[in-house]
């Protein structure tokens, strides 16, 4: 497919839990890209680890574009199963999203907003570019792995929870991990230079968390990772880092900084939690790499 050409032949793996006003902007965005003249061929996932097999085992020959429909977890599995697949002519398959997550952080990132005519104009006129995509003991992401206070935050979060209140669920789950985490402390070496740290995110991507900023030099399209690094242990500086990120003034504090790098290793307590765009992912200790130009990423028009 030419660059700004309209595809005409997609696949659509879709997580079809999404009700509501999801449910109705994904079926919304189907109608005006078949009025467009795509063939679809939809493929709704049944259980973790569905869209990440499906990704594994497509064969590129049919079609187009793939498109991950669902939220930053399901394209998280969808980019996976992409780097697992034999075939480098899968790889090669412009990657599109339709964003029907609770945060939908990847959309934001490459632009993309949640109006249906908006996706379905990206969808049929967006530009193919290769992005980087991070990996973490063999586990890929595309937009952060993080150690610390936040991983544990995710890795108690339910998802039933999830499902009712959204965000909510993560704010809960935030003021019981702040009664009950050990705040222990992590060992994070950067390109061979090694920090002692309460907790890191090693970012491929600038947002974090919604439109939040922690690595503000971070890009998709980058070579190398950046890596957050929260300084100060306990409760109070839990809190302090997290108003500070609310309100864009993590750049502030000295005791937070960010360092840029491509091989990143973290050690801390055996069997810690890493996170990875918003699921667990892998344990400690981590060895975090960069794989430039991996996928290529469909990207808005402008």
């Amino acid at each position: 497919m030419s660059e700004g050409a309209s595809p005409r032949r997609l696949h659509m793996i879709f997580n079809p839990t999404a009700g509501g006003s999801r449910g109705r902007r994904y079926a919304k965005v189907v109608e005006r890209l078949r009025d467009g003249g795509c063939a679809i061929h939809e493929q709704p996932t049944t259980k973790r680890g569905d869209a990440e097999s499906f990704a594994a085992t497509l064969r590129p020959d049919s079609y187009d574009t793939l498109v991950a429909a669902g939220g930053d977890g399901t394209i998280n599995e969808v980019v996976n199963g992409l780097m697992a697949n034999p075939d480098p002519l899968a790889r090669a398959l412009p990657l599109a999203v339709l964003p029907l997550g609770t945060a939908n952080v990847l959309a934001a990132e490459i632009g993309l907003s949640v109006r249906p005519a908006e996706i379905a104009s990206a969808i049929l006129s967006g530009r193919p570019q290769p992005i980087s995509v991070g990996v973490a003991n063999g586990r890929h992401f595309m937009l952060m792995a993080g150690v610390g206070f936040d991983a544990h935050v995710v890795s108690q979060v339910d998802s039933r929870m999830k499902k009712r209140i959204g965000k909510g669920a993560y704010v809960l789950q935030t003021l019981r991990q702040l009664r009950k985490f050990g705040f222990p402390s992590y060992r994070v070496t950067v390109d061979g230079e090694t920090f002692e740290v309460a907790s890191a995110i090693v970012a491929n991507a600038h947002f974090y968390g919604g439109r939040f900023v922690a690595a503000p030099r971070a890009r998709l399209d980058a070579p190398t990772l950046e890596v957050c690094l929260f300084g100060r242990s306990g409760r109070l500086n839990a809190m302090r880092y997290a108003a500070a990120l609310s309100l864009n003034l993590l750049s502030r504090l000295g005791d937070y900084r960010v360092v840029t790098g491509s091989t990143i290793e973290i050690r801390g307590p055996l069997e810690d939690p890493l996170q990875g765009d918003g699921d667990i992912i892998a344990s400690l200790p981590a060895e975090i790499a960069v794989r430039p130009g991996a996928l290529n990423m469909l990207m808005p028009k402008g």
